[in-house]
């Protein structure tokens, strides 16, 4: 009886527990319903700090434990915030827009789709300011589109040129007798170079410095023509750091005025004609989305779907940071079996990932073309299984920015046997045939490399023959501007890679033309859940791994870790960007 008497307890107090903790968690959802709806009052200025992560599509979940916890991070579409600057050009609300932003965390080529949408709202007669206390290389080359550009008095520009660094790990093997075993097709497929060699190759050199240049011409191009600098004296300001300090970058023409953030605050209401004394009206950009002008509103029934592949290509579902087979391929079908579906643009941000995923989704697009037209819209980044999953498109359309190309495979296995002598561990393997096989604890034998490098060899062929067809080349063409060589899109389209320079809505306008329609609506592809593990799993006191390895380690020690540990869950054979590339 006592054991009844307090197995029933037992279940009586977990159900009152989880009964309170509903009626909080419902608690504090109705007082997040009940936050004040945005107004957007007359003669506002829509403000732009881009402080939240900039994806290309970051749809609003639903799910009410987002709202009440923020589980999710701090996200803003792309897709949003230009369709928010477009409706900000027709909305007599909004006399100007003010830029002051700093540590902007979107790729080159989302910068520039956005700055070109500012050029755009300037063409309807209304003013953009700029302000920072100082101005890192993103927020100047967004900011420089504005009429006036002004700085702290104790503030600075950065402009210096782009680099990125590079981590190696040979000597770190080495060292400690844990090392890759590489196997690889493609001169410049460097991915798995640091683990190879303790410095970096003249072929991996060469094409760094090519595509930097490139992306850099075209930031320099941009910023002369809206300041009236000549390319030459941009790059004498870049190498003697004439942006150094605030006089400096005003007698250089980087800035107009030197001024604090109150006197900024006044050139505002002068231009929107509000008394000093006033209260400046003005609205934020994620608030300003909030009101439904993220959204461009169409009454058309014949639709574009534009699908978005975000993200490394996996293996499985996929989700909103993961392109996986499962909700690309779910998202193409469902879109081609709507009636009112007339074509599909492919949104591609991604540096690629498993061969076999590329694969499956390049034949779904294969299926898809016999229905709907399908164009591709490449993003920051559509290289290796990227462009994989790209080049069969009726149609590619490329930011200048954009990074792709890196047509070329490889494959890594991790192998431990040099720390396993070390340690004095012998592995001793017995197996039923005598096929070849590999164990982490003993040195790769030639027969198993054999067999691997035909398995790498093959996956080159097919992506050489998609490419080839798809693109209306020869293989003997594609190979030699593939061996895994990167190229921005600038230089894509001289070689064929890409049919076009242009945005994303130059690719939906394209598609539309395929399809034979001049009025249109667009729906956005796929939808991303969370179960409700993930849900919970993201709670605020629930702190992430990640969020551990950073405290204990710092940012730069996660990178590395992060680095390895991308390496070591991927599986099968890669057809990946041939670096972790981060510009700066």
């Amino acid at each position: 009886m006592k054991f009844l008497r307090n197995l029933f307890a037992s279940i009586f107090g977990t159900l009152i527990g989880i009964g309170l903790l509903l009626l909080l968690i419902v608690l504090i959802a109705s007082l997040v319903s009940d936050t004040k709806e945005v107004e957007v009052k007359n003669n506002s200025v829509l403000t732009l700090n881009l402080k939240s992560v900039v994806k290309d599509y970051a749809p609003k979940n639903s799910n009410f434990l987002d709202e009440v916890f923020n589980i999710n991070e701090r996200k803003i579409g792309l897709n949003q915030i230009l369709n928010a600057i477009e409706n900000a050009s027709y909305d007599d609300n909004i006399k100007g827009i003010s830029i002051s932003t700093l540590g902007i965390s979107a790729g080159v080529a989302q910068m520039q789709a956005i700055r070109n949408k500012l050029l755009e709202f300037k063409q309807s007669g209304k003013f953009i300011y700029a302000y920072s206390d100082i101005y890192d290389q993103k927020s100047y080359y967004l900011s420089s589109v504005a009429d006036s550009v002004f700085v702290n008095p104790r503030g600075f520009v950065d402009f210096k040129g782009l680099a990125t660094e590079i981590l190696y790990y040979k000597d770190f093997e080495n060292k400690f007798g844990v090392k890759y075993e590489v196997i690889r097709h493609g001169k410049y497929k460097s991915a798995v170079e640091p683990y190879l060699t303790n410095k970096m190759s003249d072929n991996n050199k060469e094409q760094i410095t090519s595509f930097l240049k490139s992306i850099w011409n075209e930031l320099t191009l941009d910023i002369s023509k809206s300041r009236n600098i000549s390319i030459q004296k941009l790059n004498n300001i870049a190498d003697n750091l004439l942006g150094r300090n605030a006089n400096s970058a005003k007698d250089n023409m980087l800035v107009d005025g030197i001024i604090y953030a109150d006197e900024y605050k006044d050139k505002l209401k002068n231009a929107v004609e509000t008394p000093l004394k006033e209260t400046l009206n003005s609205v934020s950009l994620p608030n300003y989305i909030t009101t439904g002008k993220g959204r461009i509103r169409s009454s058309a029934s014949d639709k574009i779907a534009v699908i978005y592949a975000q993200g490394e290509i996996i293996y499985g579902k996929g989700d909103e940071d993961n392109i996986g087979q499962d909700l690309i391929i779910n998202a193409l079908r469902k879109a081609r079996e709507s009636a009112n579906t007339k074509a599909i643009v492919l949104r591609v941000n991604s540096p690629g990932g498993s061969a076999l995923t590329s694969e499956l989704i390049w034949r779904e697009i294969e299926l898809t073309k016999k229905q709907i037209p399908v164009v591709v819209s490449m993003g920051n980044v559509a290289a290796s299984g990227g462009y994989y999953i790209s080049c069969n498109a009726n149609k590619i359309i490329a930011e200048p920015t954009t990074i792709t190309g890196s047509i070329g495979v490889f494959g890594m296995i991790p192998n431990v046997s040099d720390l396993a002598n070390k340690l004095g561990i012998n592995a001793e393997q017995v197996k039923t045939n005598k096929n070849p096989s590999y164990s982490v604890f003993e040195p790769i034998s030639d027969e198993f490399k054999k067999v691997t490098k035909e398995g790498i060899e093959a996956v080159y062929t097919t992506f050489l023959d998609r490419v080839a067809k798809g693109r209306n080349l020869s293989v003997e063409t594609v190979d030699s501007i593939a061996q895994g060589r990167v190229w921005t899109g600038a230089q894509a389209i001289k070689n064929g890679l890409v049919d076009e320079l242009g945005n994303l809505h130059a690719a939906v306008v394209e598609a539309a033309s395929l399809a034979g329609i001049t009025d249109y609506g667009i729906r956005n592809y796929p939808s991303y859940h969370m179960n409700l593990e993930d849900k919970f799993s993201k709670l605020p006191f629930i702190k992430s791994k990640e969020k551990i390895l950073i405290e204990e380690f710092g940012q730069e020690n996660y990178r590395i870790y992060k680095s390895l540990r991308n390496m070591t869950n991927a599986k099968g054979i890669q057809a990946r960007l041939p670096f972790t590339l981060t510009i700066n």
